[in-house]
């Protein structure tokens, strides 16, 4: 593995936008058939030599909503600089009393609340059809070897790891009401944030494999008798999420970039891609091959 090629890409939520333990490199901002990400990709050395790309999901000065997200640039650079794997941080709220506000989770499950105004896939507007499997949303392995490395890099910090856990991606940018944060609950939903999709989706299209550490900044709106969740609230915890979330992240990327399971997703698309037929245009198999040169170049 040559250590001047990216094979982690690290993309920040609210509050986090750079990491720690990391020497800076340069900046680049591809043009993908998309558009252009979020904001410039910081690509950094690991103190081994080891390559890392970040990238800040909401962009410079947090100035995207959310739903607005150029999720498709995003991913489809992070996978041009050569990453196979992404790791991705996100604020959430809290739907379950023991995971209180400066807890981390890893969540295993999606529901999907999104109204449709995301583009969520590679394959959308094109001649190609596509249906990439998704029953395990994030990478298996990935998410298992975070269990262990995410809970010994919070050894000692009082901050408490959740894992196996659902998280329910809403519209926004408004907060749920207090009915919808009860419906989440009742249908099993451990955290709620405005992110992971369609991230989650376009990264499995695109071969990478994902998981999200997401760090609780409140309790939402279930909470009988109490306020509801405001941005106030959020960015209280916002900062000292931010601070562990850069102590984990350069705790583990050291020996995440030595894992073996990295590749793992590559060839998953194989047997999605619908057969060739003569509908398929050339200028949106182009498109495609941006992601997965192996099926469309």
């Amino acid at each position: 593995m040559s250590s001047d090629q990216v094979q982690i890409g690290v993309i920040g939520g609210s509050g986090l936008y750079h990491l720690d333990n990391l020497t800076f490199i340069k900046h680049v901002n591809p043009e993908t058939p998309w558009g252009f990400p979020s904001s410039p990709i910081s690509i950094c050395s690991l103190p081994s030599g080891a390559r890392v790309a970040f990238l800040a999901r909401h962009g410079t000065g947090h100035s995207i909503n959310p739903s607005a997200v150029p999720a498709r640039a995003n991913i489809a650079a992070l996978k041009s600089l050569g990453a196979h794997t992404v790791l991705a941080f996100s604020a959430v709220g809290s739907l379950r009393e023991e995971i209180a506000p400066g807890d981390f989770v890893l969540p295993t499950q999606i529901v999907d609340r999104t109204k449709g105004v995301r583009p969520a896939s590679f394959f959308e507007g094109t001649s190609v059809v596509a249906h990439a499997a998704f029953g395990d949303p994030f990478s298996t392995k990935l998410v298992q070897w975070l269990e262990r490395e995410v809970a010994k890099a919070l050894e000692g910090r009082g901050v408490k790891l959740h894992t196996d856990k659902t998280i329910v991606c809403m519209e926004g940018p408004q907060f749920s009401t207090r009915a919808e944060s009860i419906l989440y609950r009742n249908w099993g939903c451990d955290i709620i944030n405005m992110s992971v999709l369609p991230e989650a989706k376009l990264a499995r299209e695109a071969e990478l494999a994902y998981a999200l550490i997401a760090t609780a900044t409140d309790y939402d709106a279930w909470r009988p008798h109490e306020e509801t969740v405001t941005a106030a609230e959020v960015f209280k915890t916002l900062k000292t999420n931010a601070e562990t979330s850069r102590h984990v992240a350069a705790t583990i990327l050291e020996d995440l970039h030595a894992a073996d399971f990295l590749k793992d997703e590559v060839g998953s698309m194989k047997f999605s891609i619908m057969p060739r037929s003569e509908a398929q245009k050339d200028e949106d198999r182009q498109k495609l091959a941006y992601v997965l040169p192996d099926y469309f170049s």
